[in-house]
């Protein structure tokens, strides 16, 4: 689904208060016997989630609160996502790391065993395939999660390119984790909540950081991370063992952390700055052109070594000729596709997400824009349904992030 999942989310709350909820069930969900459902699906249609199509499964668009009732309650209290429709999969062997450097943007083997980082698959043209957040458990074990409109050409490609490193000797093998499920929990009461569900010291575990412990007794692997600009985990917890974590956690926080759905998701991820792939990167954009050149490594910049690393190392040498910029926008929020204008009525770019932030209560987004007409404060312009809107470029994230950082 490109884009619209707050729209989505809007319009699916407009219609069930407007219309008959069992026709726009069955419009909406006519494709449902088709679709895949997480362990947890039931779960969320007995705590009121709408459920809609994303990436072949059936997930829940929001709940019984708006998407902008969400989105706060995420920054104030907490947010728990069912996220299982992502692909987690470790590699193993004593060759991994020189593996993945192959296919990745980031220098793995600079990272410290149970930490991690963002990074990027690219092709052989600089193009993000998909962006990941990868982990290096130990020297010969990297634990990693896709995105779930990628898992095929994602493990198609890593596929391809490990037969053909096998071949010539390396040594690396991979299991994908179909039987584990994967949720994120967000917000200021994460790791106060979920301290009451484990032994291990959480104060202790920073942003980035991974460890394989004990959840509300069941063996979790635990990554300090997000998509919100919060403070939080992503845990992938056995599936016999996920509706029950996700009770516990509800729970120990009394309430105040609430099952929140793919609609506010979207409207954190873009008041934190954060790209959505197939939106914010596509196959035609490279590390560079989406402001993620922090996410290629000195050594990697320095040695190169990975698919498209020639485009990419003279884009950062040269300057890319388009960049990633947040936009400020006056009028109706701006969506993906709309074009960007200078002051003058010409094309420099388009939008790829947009929408009105809960927090700003104001219109935000992100787009590309030639470079040189990238800086924060350029006035613009947006189209948007042929009418033209002030806008201007600005600085991310919207909202400034909180993630748990040693002081």
């Amino acid at each position: 689904m490109r884009g619209g999942l707050w729209q989505l989310g809007q319009t699916i709350t407009r219609r069930l208060g407007q219309s008959d909820k069992k026709t726009i069930a069955r419009r909406c969900y006519a494709s449902e016997a088709d679709l895949k459902k997480t362990v947890l699906y039931d779960f969320h249609v007995a705590n009121g989630g709408k459920m809609v199509p994303f990436a072949g499964w059936s997930m829940p668009i929001q709940y019984k609160d708006s998407i902008m009732e969400s989105t706060i309650n995420c920054r104030e209290n907490g947010s728990l996502f069912d996220v299982s429709h992502m692909c987690g999969l470790s590699l193993k062997g004593k060759d991994c790391v020189a593996f993945l450097e192959k296919l990745v943007v980031a220098d793995v083997a600079g990272l410290a065993p149970g930490t991690g980082s963002l990074t990027v698959f690219t092709n052989e043209k600089g193009g993000a395939i998909d962006d990941s957040v990868i982990t290096k458990v130990t020297d010969d074990h990297i634990y990693l999660v896709v995105n779930a409109g990628c898992r095929d050409k994602d493990l198609a490609h890593i596929e391809e390119h490990m037969k053909a490193f096998k071949a010539k000797g390396g040594d690396v093998g991979w299991h994908i984790y179909d039987e584990r499920s994967l949720l994120a929990l967000q917000g200021p009461l994460a790791g106060p909540t979920l301290q009451h569900l484990t032994k291990e010291d959480l104060s202790k575990m920073y942003f980035g950081e991974f460890s394989i412990i004990d959840i509300n007794g069941a063996k979790c692997f635990l990554t300090r991370t997000g998509y919100t600009g919060e403070d939080g985990f992503e845990i992938s917890v056995p599936s016999e063992n996920a509706v029950d974590l996700a009770k516990a956690i509800i729970e120990k926080s009394e309430g105040k952390i609430r099952l929140t759905g793919l609609g506010a998701r979207d409207s954190l991820r873009l008041e934190a700055g954060l790209c959505l792939y197939g939106n914010d990167m596509e196959q035609h954009i490279t590390p560079v052109e989406a402001g993620l050149t922090w996410a290629i490594g000195k050594r990697r910049r320095a040695e190169g070594g990975f698919l498209g690393a020639e485009v990419i190392l003279k884009q950062i040498a040269d300057g890319p000729a388009i960049r990633r910029v947040g936009l400020f926008s006056t009028g109706p929020p701006a969506r993906s596709h709309s074009e960007i204008q200078n002051e003058n009525g010409e094309n420099i770019g388009e939008v790829t997400s947009g929408g009105f932030s809960p927090c700003l209560k104001k219109n935000i987004g992100m787009g590309y824009v030639k470079s040189g007409l990238h800086k924060a404060g350029t006035k613009l312009k947006i189209v948007i349904r042929g009418k033209t809107y002030e806008g201007s470029v600005t600085k991310m994230p919207f909202v400034p992030t909180k993630y748990y950082k040693p002081t």
